[in-house]
């Protein structure tokens, strides 16, 4: 169960708070907004840290058109551009700088396990009707990490299509269930870097289009052999364990997305 809003409000007043008083009471063991990460102190350009790289994992879906943000721990231009959209994606004053408004609407889309509330751990483990993280060339700490960091993608998503729910149909998949499937041999899915989707109120196309802009660097939907039922999207860039690292590959012809 998710920590009460109160204990959130007592958060965002002491981040508010000048100077010393922000050391103090956000240090108190009590202070907890969220029961998954609480950000201890703003974030803006030129820091760097843990606390960066957690934030990093969040906006991660809000890079720029064809382009990723790394989740590294500096907090550089490119991490402030995607605060900025997130920011004004909810809303926000977008001036890249993460402080109370942005940690208490990023509570706000957390659940207590680090999962935006929009999805699931259950909704991208292990298809093939198992369940689980194992079975993979990765650790299953290592696969349910990727997991997160494509769910906070696909939040982005989400968002952009005027926050209409998503569909995972399949999401991680250990290398008995991908070849069970038929799945490229070299998979994302095999690494919980990929999901496919659909949306009953958005086309296809409406979905492949908006994703070229939320930090996907595989992207392939109608128009590409085996995706004329949904749109596959994944994060191959930043997977630098297998062939396809540092690539951007996207496909969706009767879609204009190339």
């Amino acid at each position: 169960m998710r920590i009460n809003m109160l204990k959130r409000a007592i958060v965002a007043a002491a981040l508010a708070l000048p100077g010393a008083a922000v050391a103090t009471v956000v240090a108190a063991p009590a202070a907890h907004a969220d029961g998954c990460y609480t950000w201890p102190r703003n974030l803006y350009q030129g820091r760097s840290g843990e606390d960066v790289r957690q934030l990093q994992i969040r906006v991660a879906g809000w890079a720029a058109y064809r382009d990723i943000v790394r989740v590294d721990g500096i907090y550089g231009p490119e991490t402030a551009a995607a605060v900025r959209r997130f920011q004004s994606a909810y809303g926000l004053a977008a001036d890249g700088v993460a402080g109370p408004r942005t940690f208490a609407k990023i509570y706000d889309l957390q659940d207590n396990d680090c999962t935006p509330k929009h999805f699931s751990y259950t909704e991208l483990d292990n298809g093939c009707g198992k369940g689980g993280w194992s079975g993979g060339p990765l650790s299953s700490t290592a696969t349910r990490e990727n997991a997160v960091r494509t769910m906070w993608k696909l939040e982005a998503l989400r968002r952009s299509l005027g926050d209409t729910p998503l569909y995972v149909t399949s999401g991680f998949r250990s290398i008995a269930c991908n070849q069970q499937v038929g799945g490229a041999s070299d998979s994302q899915h095999l690494y919980g870097t990929a999901a496919d989707v659909l949306s009953r109120s958005r086309t296809l196309c409406q979905v492949a289009q908006s994703a070229r802009s939320h930090g996907f660097s595989g992207l392939f939907g109608p128009g590409y052999p085996g995706h004329s039922n949904h749109v596959h999207v994944d994060s191959r860039r930043e997977n630098n364990r297998d062939k396809t690292a540092n690539s951007t590959a996207w496909s969706a012809p009767n879609c204009g997305v190339s």
